[in-house]
């Protein structure tokens, strides 16, 4: 079996309104989409989110990484996942390179189950046949206010949700307060609340007068309380407050969730396939961290990563967002997408391959313009 061609599509969804968090206020999401083809007619797909930057990850793709991999076998994915990072690590090792080495090796990994016509979770181990999800949001809207956010996360605990995550940051601490206090206070205490931060505070002591506050509303974790090379302020965070930090969903490579991790930065690691290498790197950060018993929570992409969550011993959840929430807008190109049931898991799905099958007219509709 030979790789005949690499294909990147960058797509672009649009927002029904605009949704923010901490640092930043987003109107659409755009995503690069990788086919890799062979001559046999075997096909697999991979995609990255694209943060505004997805037409570049797609000409990573086909500048940089198709010419390497013409011609070789797809399921070496051990050997091409090094020969890619390798091939790129002058000006790569992280970011949008990284991004598409990504969506490349998720679809060498969707190509080579299917042809040896497995589920990806079964041929990668086959932990469990449904995955455990918490409905995330808690985004901030114009007007939305508390009672919004009320209404928000009850319907979450209605859909048979029993962790919950809220954004904070934005605001004042004493605003932020209120907002986690409304929160805690509608699910209940017997539920799990985490919080995500996605760096708002710049340095340790904002953030630890901030986390200390939220301490009373006994929070799981706090997701990058810090920007995420701020690692010495991470490590104070992580070693002033009475519940753990987690973080990844922006991390490179297992070197970097083993620095995390050794340095006291993190006790709950949030790898992404899409951004930390794809599913090859994947599974080293997780197999890393179960032989330290560290749980590990990926960060968004549950049709992708409900597969590999089902795949390893310790793992916590996967995050879903609702589509109706109009904040996660990839499920528009999904045909048949991962959807929990009323008790908040997913059953992992039973076709060869990750399971994620595209919609070729939905990519039309949204592909951004060459």
């Amino acid at each position: 079996m030979e790789i005949t061609e690499i294909e990147s599509i960058p797509v672009a969804i649009p927002l029904a309104e605009p949704v923010s968090f901490s640092n930043r206020t987003l109107t659409y999401r755009d995503h690069a989409i990788t086919y890799v083809r062979t001559e046999s007619g075997h096909e697999g797909v991979g995609y990255s989110l694209g943060y505004e930057g997805a037409e570049l990850i797609s000409e990573a793709v086909e500048s940089l990484l198709e010419p390497m991999l013409v011609g070789e076998d797809p399921r070496d994915t051990e050997r091409l996942w090094r020969k890619m990072f390798d091939g790129t690590v002058q000006i790569g090792r992280s970011g949008l390179v990284l991004r598409a080495i990504s969506s490349v090796d998720i679809a060498l990994w969707d190509l080579k189950a299917k042809a040896a016509a497995q589920p990806l979770y079964k041929l990668l181990g086959g932990h469990a046949e449904e995955v455990p999800t918490y409905a995330s949001g808690g985004y901030y809207r114009d007007e939305k206010g508390h009672e919004g956010l009320r209404e928000e996360v009850q319907r979450y605990v209605s859909e048979g949700h029993d962790t919950v995550k809220m954004k904070v940051g934005r605001l004042s601490i004493p605003e932020e307060v209120e907002r986690v206090a409304a929160v805690r206070d509608e699910i209940g205490g017997d539920r799990t609340l985490l919080l995500d931060a996605n760096g708002a505070w710049s340095n340790a002591t904002e953030a630890i007068r901030a986390c200390r506050e939220f301490e009373p509303y006994d929070p799981y974790f706090i997701e990058e309380p810090v920007m995420i090379d701020s690692v010495e302020a991470m490590i104070g965070v992580n070693d002033a407050i009475s519940y753990p930090v987690a973080t990844g969903e922006l991390e490179g490579p297992r070197y970097d969730f083993e620095r995390l991790y050794s340095d006291g930065a993190a006790d709950v690691l949030q790898p992404d396939a899409t951004v930390c290498g794809g599913i090859t790197e994947w599974l080293k950060i997780a197999h890393y961290a179960a032989a330290l018993d560290v749980p590990i929570a990926p960060h968004y992409n549950w049709n992708l990563h409900a597969s590999l969550v089902g795949s390893i011993e310790n793992s916590l959840w996967v995050e879903y967002f609702y589509r109706d929430m109009d904040v996660k807008v990839f499920d528009d190109i999904v045909v048949d997408p991962l959807e929990p049931n009323d008790s908040g898991t997913i059953q992992l799905p039973d076709d060869p391959g990750h399971g994620v099958r595209l919609d070729e007219n939905a990519i039309e509709r949204y592909r951004r313009a060459d």
